[in-house]
């Protein structure tokens, strides 16, 4: 596979960004999300891992400028904890 194929993942509500670059970041989760709009998954969890929290601060720099993103938080130990993100979209009229 070249760096130019996409990549499909499954659209289930979960996107663990591990096997992305960095610099895929700032496109992927938007579309992800708009994807599961489309798809009426309106509660998702972005897993970003703990590490440094560069990725952690990204992914809400991110979900902070969409305007259909009612609302995000840390996950809770039985999530990922610090490691995932739970994301609540807004439902379109």
């Amino acid at each position: 596979m070249s760096d130019n194929e996409p990549i499909h993942i499954p659209i289930d509500g979960t996107l663990d960004l591990h096997a992305f670059r960095p610099s895929d970041i700032k496109s992927l989760v938007p579309d992800y999300l708009e994807e599961c709009r489309e798809a009426g998954i309106y509660n998702v969890r972005i897993v970003h891992g703990k590490g440094i929290g560069n990725l952690r601060r990204t992914v809400h720099a991110v979900l902070q400028k969409l305007d259909y993103v009612l609302s995000y938080r840390l996950a809770g130990e039985d999530g990922g904890s610090w490691g995932a993100t739970l994301v609540t979209l807004r439902r379109d009229p």
